[in-house]
């Protein structure tokens, strides 16, 4: 590709010394060469900083750091987004790994069609230390987020607004943790930032906002893997998962109502309309 636009590896950071060099030398082995790396650390107390410090002296891309005072995942993700430069924002985990060739693919895809918001791709799994029942059943449920869903020639997974009104879909995160997903900067003009009141569901969210306008494409390829460990924010935040849902839930009653399917918009209008908070007194 000619006159490549400059694309942001976003890579938000809280005490990662144990993986986050792994994660920057797979941002510095990119075929794709028109790149900045943008930190944003949440105040980390270990060797995180020190590390990227010695890998900036170390690679011709740019790399900048932004200390960020901790307020959330959400905020440290959104002051990465704020201090990009890029065309293209490309999330990379402190503890996940970039294929060599993840964000060519994924900016060539997302180039050539207009009509799209956001690509993303498959993932493999590392599971860090022996794995658990845990860890197989959470591979055995989330390892392939696009089964079921139809293939097209191109080797893509198209997903449009249609796809909210399948309540399967708004269960479960079906495009990709952040590491997979590649989207222009200006998307954020038209559909927001992260939410920052959310902890584990901002991504799913987020997407969601994306739908209401534009496609996603999923690539049926494995360009990331994705890390499972038990210090990841998925397993700190496990306490927190249920009124984050409750939140989530509130925002697809008052921000995506007429996007879902019937079952659904029945069940949220039980739950959330003042109708339906009375006829659920009523009843107890």
């Amino acid at each position: 590709m000619k006159n490549l636009p400059l694309v942001s590896i976003c890579i938000p950071t809280f005490n990662g010394e144990k993986y986050v060099s792994e994660a920057l030398e797979s941002a510095n082995a990119q075929t794709y060469k028109n790149l900045e790396i943008i930190i944003s650390d949440d105040d980390s107390k270990d060797n995180t900083l020190r590390l990227i410090k010695k890998f900036k002296h170390s690679t011709n891309i740019p790399v900048r750091i932004y200390h960020h005072e901790p307020s959330g995942i959400g905020a440290n993700w959104n002051n990465c987004i704020k201090n990009s430069g890029g065309e293209y924002i490309k999330f990379l985990f402190q503890d996940d790994i970039l294929y060599p060739t993840c964000v060519e693919e994924l900016v060539e895809i997302l180039i050539n069609d207009e009509k799209v918001g956001l690509v993303a791709c498959k993932r493999s799994i590392l599971i860090e230390g022996e794995a658990s029942a845990e860890t197989e059943s959470w591979k055995n449920n989330y390892g392939n987020l696009q089964e079921g869903i139809e293939l097209n020639k191109k080797g893509l997974y198209t997903y449009h607004s249609q796809f909210l009104k399948d309540e399967k879909f708004i269960k479960n995160n079906k495009v990709g943790e952040p590491s997979t997903v590649l989207f222009a900067r200006d998307l954020i003009q038209r559909t927001g930032f992260f939410r920052e009141d959310l902890i584990q569901v901002l991504d799913i969210e987020f997407y969601y906002r994306i739908l209401k306008h534009h496609k996603i494409l999923i690539v049926d390829k494995e360009l990331v893997a994705f890390r499972i460990h038990p210090a990841q924010a998925t397993n700190v935040n496990k306490n927190k998962i249920s009124k984050d849902y409750e939140k989530y839930y509130r925002l697809l009653y008052r921000n995506f109502f007429w996007y879902l399917g019937y079952k659904t918009q029945k069940k949220l209008l039980k739950q959330y309309h003042p109708i339906g908070r009375l006829y659920r007194y009523l009843r107890q």
